[in-house]
């Protein structure tokens, strides 16, 4: 029988197959990547234990846990964990604490012939540990930040190097007003998660200096770990730079075709190219009182023509002209303003060669 285990590090350097018997509500609040939820309890029987230990003791809620969790019920949790163990038999079972349930998951699961063991500590410690890492990292390590005005490519640049953290992966979201994907973004905590994990596997691999995209305080509705964007505001900077025509191109690529093949995957072409379409529009709305009514209106407008265009032929060309006057009107002149108030920061500016050349150097 394996031995239950408290070598946290293992566990995520090797992305060890996890089960998680905490209850639904929990997990969607926070895990850890590839955990699979298989909880002991439902939300609502969880509640009523819950109570039953505030107002009679622990005694009590454990009797009326076996009650709620018995006869067919308790054999269909114990097939579902019995398949997970098959599937992954060098994996671990959690709860928040290490404690109750997953000892109860533990015994059950012994009955029916089985030894499954458990992470110590459970959730709270493993979170523990990661929040640490990311701390840790902060205080030890070298940053640099890749910033650039909208479309300048950073995040093909960030893709090519081993080193790089890219915050937006981890939100699954692009970073600006228009950044929002087909796909959800992940609970704050697991962005953070993994975020720490794969800071923590790249400093398994020897790597100490950490290249990351400028961004603000938000990425989507996650929020960038409070020590991490404050270092983000004092280390150095290298400002990304390239031609407006190819910013176009980039955007146009990225925001159109790209979001519109993914919202067709998500959704099917019966509701696919609808809901890109208003994915589109809402993005611009999300921003009207900082472009003003008339640069709104206007810009709707040649973005409607763009989408009715692309529906009807599926070209996109008619999206350049909404992106050329988003770029030009908004987002250039408020970059322009951020590259100046940082420009003490900045230590290179150059093209996408250049910057990745001296990157290069700079290791």
């Amino acid at each position: 029988m394996r031995e239950d285990v408290r070598d946290f590090h293992q566990l995520f350097l090797n992305d060890t197959p996890m089960m998680d018997t905490r209850a639904p509500v929990e997990f969607v609040k926070g895990a850890f990547p590839g955990t699979i939820n298989l909880p002991l309890m439902t939300d609502i029987e969880r509640q009523k234990v819950g109570t039953c230990y505030k107002q009679q003791g622990q005694d009590a809620a454990i009797r009326l846990g076996h009650q709620l969790v018995c006869g067919e019920v308790k054999a269909r949790r114990i097939a579902a964990w019995t398949q997970f163990v098959q599937d992954n038999p060098q994996g671990y079972l959690y709860c928040f604490r290490g404690g109750l349930r997953s000892q109860i998951v533990q015994q059950w699961l012994r009955e029916a012939g089985i030894d499954y063991p458990r992470v110590v500590g459970g959730y709270k410690a493993m979170r523990t540990f990661l929040i640490d890492t990311l701390e840790q990292a902060v205080a030890q390590c070298d940053f640099v930040v890749l910033g650039g005005m909208t479309g300048t490519g950073k995040t093909e640049v960030l893709a090519k190097r081993p080193d790089a953290l890219d915050l937006e992966s981890y939100a699954n979201h692009r970073g600006s007003s228009f950044g929002k994907r087909a796909t959800g973004q992940p609970a704050q905590i697991d962005f953070e998660n993994r975020l720490a994990i794969d800071v923590l596997k790249k400093r398994h691999a020897g790597i100490d200096r950490f290249v990351l995209e400028d961004e603000g305080r938000t990425v989507g509705s996650c929020n960038v770990p409070i020590g991490l964007y404050q270092g983000m505001q004092r280390y150095p900077l290298i400002w990304l730079e390239d031609s407006f025509e190819n910013r176009v191109e980039r955007i146009l690529r990225d925001y159109v075709t790209d979001l519109s093949a993914e919202f067709l995957d998500v959704h099917g072409q019966e509701h696919g190219p609808e809901r890109f379409a208003e994915r589109l529009l809402q993005s611009l709305d999300n921003i009207h009182k900082r472009l003003g009514g008339e640069r709104h209106q206007r810009l709707r407008a040649s973005m409607s023509a763009a989408l009715d265009e692309q529906r009807g032929s599926g070209s996109v060309d008619l999206h350049r002209a909404w992106i050329e006057g988003l770029l030009l009107e908004y987002y250039d002149p408020m970059y322009a303003h951020q590259r100046q108030s940082k420009g003490e920061r900045v230590e290179f500016v150059g093209d996408i060669t250049a910057v990745e050349q001296y990157l290069a150097r700079r290791d």
